[in-house]
């Protein structure tokens, strides 16, 4: 590798002295993050580094007739300009379809879309170099309505092959069934970003054998390899990329951003390059939630037993594929909700717009149709008399039944007890009036509470957890056991990202268990190792947890074959306190029988398969496991200034098994914020394909005065195919909570609210 490696590369983890499976050890990241010592992506930098800046597209739509670079190069302190002509390799690349061009060549198909890269002395002088690029473009029209997109067939195609990303039905039962009571609405749900707090960067540095070093916040470092590479034409050996400090993610990081460009440049230039987003930048530079347009009916007996479901739901990919094939599959396989239906006619469009790219956000495609589809179950509670949620246990769906797939639910499905147990949880005391500032407004002295309304409402979800559909979801982890210092110690190797969510945490705790020792150390996640998939769909304590532990498994059966060779003892072996122990007692110190050998192994973990679906939505297993959340929201709504302040989110959730307990209850907190803001004031304004609010100025998102206390009931209803019987915990708060605060507002106001979030012009 040339001179000049990062000053801060990611740092090795300190070992950190704290418990096994169960426990809430102290996080060997936390200590460095309160401290400011944490080197994020955003931190790193090497001697002689050059900056890059990305010239965007102002256009939704145009086809580009020429660049003109010239003027940019002229810039003093300009290394470079690159185009898509300067591509090295496949100028195209994609999650799950390969349609999104490095660099746009002939057509830009959204605004902030990636036209030229430069590379300069300075971030200043690379950014006012972008402004000289000369483009000149055929402004054409935009495609941003994607309901229309999937059935006019006069508008232009984005893409070859139309504006239908994906369509899948669900059939199930009869689809022309009736019912008593039937009740329909039309829904809709805003874009949301991801808000992460960490703008995308990284830094490349050429190597010496024509390969290039990347340092760079991610979600998967193999699946960003694998596109890299292509791109740049290298083989993937020569692509090395390493986990940088990552400051939040949430979706937003699976796809590709600085990850090709920086690597082009710098291999342009010879020279290490460093790229950083400002905040506007990252709104255009990665994907959003996708909004939705969704049509139900739901049909019931008059006891409430649900007799059909039916929906039609439309997704706005924007203008490239990203995620949006799972975000269908998982909003129609998911569509009924967590609901014992008989009869269920599902169809989900995902499009193609010249809208910003929409792609993963915590909760993929789940959080919309459980918007509409709680909705629906309120509506139908107001026409059948009912309590709803005595409605929605009666219907629970439990161990033993099917999704609308077909699929049986082979592990616990307690959404019956969840509801119970969250409306079971204390209620928050009434506004007593003697404080203004409790109220809605009171803080700026706009009301005295004489419109002052308090609502209630509930929410409960379904979310498949991990890859479904036929995915070979794994993850891989190696594990060297050896004596350092006189002790015995472990190190834990994966490519799994950790994101905020706990992982290294629950990695130590996995190898501590199950090696009976302490001093557990993370190696710095790179792509030495073999793949962890993406740290997504709540499933990196499932696999990850599960390829750790199957790595320990296997070194400590090594352990226990050089103590029979040795001592003669194999019945009943254990390893417990950095010794090992038989039936009879302690047999050695584990840094006796090890001395200097050092073990090291590796392996990959593989859940039960799943499988494609037909044509009708049908599959033996579509998805891996289910996880269940339930929320109650309580609010306070001043009818006259339209105004909302959530007094109390409760939460019950069934979580498997407690692997932390404490970053469990932080998961719940931390979803549950996220979708509070989807509820009242996240969404992203988007008028003709163009961004209106690009800045946390005009973007809000819930700050620690938004969020109010939580009342969090866990369960742990193992699941018996899942290593320690976990479920995921990460996506369900996300999802119920939204419907629950809408729910709440809807009992204080009597709105229907058919659109989420809900703004003050909604409700006076």
């Amino acid at each position: 590798m040339m001179d000049g490696a990062p000053a801060r590369t990611p740092q090795r983890l300190d070992d950190t002295i704290g418990g096994g499976i169960g426990e809430s050890p102290t996080r060997p990241d936390g200590a460095l993050k309160v401290r400011g010592e944490f080197a994020y992506s955003s931190d790193l930098f090497a001697e002689d580094m050059l900056w890059g800046a990305t010239l965007r597209s102002p256009h939704p739509h145009a086809r580009i007739r020429s660049v003109d670079i010239g003027p940019a190069l002229a810039v003093p302190g300009v290394y470079a300009v690159l185009t898509a002509e300067d591509v090295p390799g496949q100028n195209l690349y994609g999650l799950k379809e390969v349609d999104q061009p490095v660099l746009a060549a002939d057509v830009v198909r959204y605004v902030g879309e990636a036209v030229a890269l430069i590379a300069a002395d300075h971030p200043e002088t690379a950014r006012r170099a972008a402004e000289r690029v000369e483009v000149d473009y055929e402004v054409l029209e935009p495609v941003t309505d994607a309901e229309r997109a999937a059935h006019d067939e006069t508008l232009p195609s984005l893409h070859e092959g139309g504006n239908v990303v994906r369509h899948q039905r669900i059939v199930k039962g009869d689809p022309e069934a009736t019912a008593d009571v039937v009740v329909s609405g039309v829904y809709t749900v805003g874009m949301q970003d991801q808000a992460f707090l960490g703008p995308e960067s990284g830094l490349a540095i050429p190597a010496e054998d024509g390969g290039v070093d990347l340092y760079l916040a991610t979600q998967d470092l193999h699946s960003d390899l694998k596109q890299t590479a292509r791109a740049l034409g290298l083989p993937p050996e020569l692509v090395r990329m390493t986990m940088s400090g990552i400051g939040g993610a949430f979706g937003g990081r699976e796809d590709l951003s600085i990850q090709v460009h920086v690597c082009m440049l710098a291999m342009h230039v010879g020279k290490p390059v460093k790229m950083v987003y400002g905040r506007e930048e990252s709104f255009y530079g990665h994907v959003h939630r996708h909004p939705a347009k969704m049509y139900y009916e739901h049909g019931a007996n008059r006891d409430g037993e649900l007799v059909y479901v039916k929906a039609a739901q439309y997704f706005d990919g924007g203008a490239y594929a990203s995620k949006t094939p799972v975000v269908v599959g998982n909003a129609t396989t998911l569509g009924a909700g967590p609901y014992a239906v008989a009869n269920v006619h599902i169809e989900g469009w995902g499009l193609y717009t010249n809208n910003p790219p929409c792609g993963a956000m915590r909760g993929l495609g789940a959080v919309q149709p459980t918007f509409a589809y709680e909705s629906q179950m309120d509506k139908l509670a107001a026409a059948l008399e009912m309590d709803p949620v005595e409605l929605r246990v009666r219907n629970a769906i439990a161990q033993g039944d099917s999704i609308p797939t077909g699929q049986v639910v082979d592990s616990p499905a307690p959404v019956a007890e969840l509801l119970e147990r969250v409306r079971a949880l204390p209620l928050p005391a009434e506004v007593s009036g003697e404080d203004i500032r409790e109220l809605p407004g009171g803080a700026s002295n706009t009301t005295h509470g004489e419109g002052v309304v308090r609502g209630i409402g509930y929410g409960v979800t379904i979310k498949n957890i991990c890859y479904s559909e036929g995915a070979d979801d794994f993850s891989t982890a190696r594990v060297r056991l050896q004596v350092v210092g006189g002790e015995p110690a472990a190190v834990v190797h994966t490519a799994a990202a950790e994101v905020g969510q706990g992982l290294v945490t629950v990695q130590q705790q996995i190898a501590r268990t199950e090696l009976g020792l302490e001093r557990v150390t993370i190696h710095p996640n790179d792509t030495s190792v073999g793949p962890s998939g993406s740290s997504s769909a709540s499933r990196q304590t499932y696999v990850t947890g599960g390829a750790v532990r199957a790595a320990c498994t296997a070194v400590r059966e090594a352990v226990f074959e050089l103590v029979t060779e040795r001592y003669g003892a194999s019945a009943g072996l254990s390893l417990q306190g950095g010794k090992v122990v038989s039936a009879h007692g302690v047999v050695a110190d584990l840094a006796e029988v090890l001395g200097d050998e050092v073990i090291e192994l590796t392996r990959e973990f593989h859940h039960l398969p799943t499988y494609p679906m037909d044509s009708d939505g049908r599959s033996e297993r579509v998805q891996v496991q289910h996880a269940f959340s339930a929320h109650r929201a309580v609010v306070d709504v001043d009818t006259e200034l339209g105004l909302v302040k959530v007094v109390q989110l409760a939460c019950s959730q069934d979580v498997g098994k407690a692997m932390n307990p404490d970053a469990v209850i932080g998961q719940i907190q931390g979803g549950s914020a996220q979708g509070l803001g989807l509820a009242v004031m996240e969404e992203i304004q988007v008028s003709d394909g163009r961004i209106r609010n690009p800045s946390f100025t005009d973007y809000l998102i819930p700050t620690i005065l938004d969020m109010p206390p939580m009342e969090i009931d866990v369960i742990e209803r193992a699941d018996d195919n899942a290593p320690y019987g976990v479920r995921g915990v990460g996506e369900p708060p996300t999802i119920s909570t939204t419907p629950a605060v809408v729910a709440a507002i809807r009992a204080a106001t009597g709105r229907e609210l058919a659109h989420t979030p809900v703004a003050p012009e909604h409700l006076i």
